[in-house]
């Protein structure tokens, strides 16, 4: 009966009230956080991976990018585990809707082959489609992508990258750090666009130099290199020259001997780097003719060097060998500054067109051009140019 009467003299209010003490303390407990467990409590702290730089010890509250050297941030907790940093070059190449496969796959392969940590970077991790139609999803996008040694960009599509103010931002970011930045064909307009060729000497593919040269005057293009390489900043010509400019790097990076070893396991001869450069060659004089309005045509022949280069076609014209000569005339002077030799100096006025003219450098060439009609048929020709840098 005592027990009975103790629990009578706790009445039901009083009961309520211990009760409302009681979470009142565990809200405040929560609240300071005094009973949350150590996975919570490190999920809300962030380090870079251990790189060695003095960076390694800045915890932050938030994910993202260390501002120092660009590594992603990862849990306080997991970086403790984390296995030591690669001592492997970073290659990050960036991608995006239109990019040239070669352009971008040439450098890939090369610097995959020589041990370096290769990556792709998009603005997002979307799948870009090339300018052949293959997909490619990048790695790691502009918000999460690690520093890169070496950064490389390259060309197809570019209109859309060039006019791109977060592409541009983050090349310059990026660019700012890497020990080199290479551009391969017409990427040289991205990074122009960048403002990082301005003042220095680059080269780009070689129906592009001229452009180059137009848009960004402050850019000193030449046209008789593979690559160019101003320390910081390398621009290759088109497409394969990539390769080279790749392979360049790998002999900046580790030595001439390792770099012959790369290209010999490429199978890729690297020994006639120096000795071909697509804009030096002769054929880029030769206006671009439009010949569909006056038949059908293939090309028999076109080959040259730096000094010469003979072209022949052969096709149907819906024109005689002279009007045919006429507009092929026409065509020359108006977007070639071609200035026909008088008739009077030539052998007969059906024979061979002679023309003189100014190569880039305003040295004089000469053009010549015979029509040879096809036995038994009718409006059909051979047509041959030959040019030549005029000697002495």
């Amino acid at each position: 009966m005592r027990s009975v009467q103790l629990r009578s003299l706790v009445r039901p209010a009083t009961i309520l009230w211990i009760a409302l003490c009681a979470l009142a303390v565990l809200c405040a407990l929560a609240a300071l956080g005094a009973f949350a467990t150590p996975a919570a409590a490190a999920a809300a702290r962030y380090v870079c991976v251990p790189c060695g730089l003095p960076c390694d010890a800045t915890v932050f509250d938030a994910p993202g990018v260390c501002p120092k050297c660009g590594m992603a941030l990862v849990e306080q907790a997991a970086a403790k585990g984390a296995p030591a940093p690669s001592t492997k070059p970073r290659v990050a190449i960036l991608v995006f809707d239109g990019v040239q496969i070669i352009d971008s796959m040439g450098p890939y392969e090369v610097f995959g082959a020589a041990g370096f940590d290769v990556y792709s970077v998009g603005a997002t991790k979307t799948a870009v489609t090339s300018a052949m139609g293959q997909t490619l999803v990048p790695k790691y996008t502009f918000a999460d992508a690690p520093q890169p040694d070496i950064l490389v960009v390259p060309g197809g599509g570019v209109f859309g990258a060039q006019h791109d103010d977060s592409t541009l931002a983050w090349l310059r970011a990026t660019s700012a750090k890497t020990q080199q930045t290479m551009s391969v064909c017409n990427g040289a307009f991205i990074l122009a666009s960048a403002g990082l060729l301005d003042g220095l000497t680059a080269t780009t593919t070689a129906g592009n130099l001229e452009r180059l040269r137009t848009q960004f005057p402050k850019v000193r293009v030449v046209d008789d290199q593979r690559f160019v390489d101003n320390g910081h900043i390398i621009t290759t010509a088109g497409l394969s020259a990539g390769i080279d400019g790749a392979l360049h790097l790998v002999e900046r990076q580790k030595g001439a001997g390792y770099a012959q070893e790369v290209a010999l396991g490429e199978e890729y001869d690297w020994a006639t780097r120096a000795k071909f450069a697509r804009g030096a060659l002769a054929d880029r004089l030769i206006p671009q003719v439009d010949m569909d309005p006056i038949g059908t045509w293939d090309v028999v022949r076109t080959q040259g060097d730096t000094d010469r280069w003979e072209m022949v076609i052969h096709g149907r014209s819906t024109l005689g060998a002279d009007s045919l000569l006429a507009y092929l005339d026409h065509e020359l002077a108006g977007k070639g500054k071609w200035v026909s030799v008088p008739a009077a100096t030539r052998a007969a006025t059906a024979g061979p067109r002679t023309w003189r003219f100014a190569g880039h450098d305003g040295k004089p060439w000469t053009g010549t051009m015979s029509i040879e009609p096809a036995a038994g048929a009718s409006h059909e020709y051979t047509v041959s140019l030959k040019i030549a840098r005029v000697s002495g």
